[in-house]
């Protein structure tokens, strides 16, 4: 599977803590092997984000990506739940 991340979520997974960015890595990590393991809790987006995904980074951190063709996956956002569903 090839991820990819746009700009915007580089920019915004740089404002996150350390801890934060690092366990981003772990949890991407887990994805590329295994995109549904369940604390990824992956699940698809419904209304103004309908054919979008989200996954837990944290208690409170989500990433949200779209699937662009079988083999390939975009990271749109990545922020606190509020932010991202406001």
């Amino acid at each position: 599977m090839i991820i990819d991340l746009c700009k915007d979520f580089k920019k915004n997974l740089y404002k996150l803590s350390q801890k934060q960015r690092e366990q981003f890595y772990e949890r991407l990590n887990i994805f590329s092997e295994n995109s549904f393991h369940p604390i990824l809790n992956n699940h698809q987006l419904h209304g103004k984000l309908k054919g979008q995904y989200s996954i837990n980074i944290t208690g409170d951190i989500r990433a949200i990506y779209e699937q662009i063709n079988k083999n390939k996956v975009l990271f749109l956002k990545i922020d606190n739940h509020n932010n991202l569903y406001d």
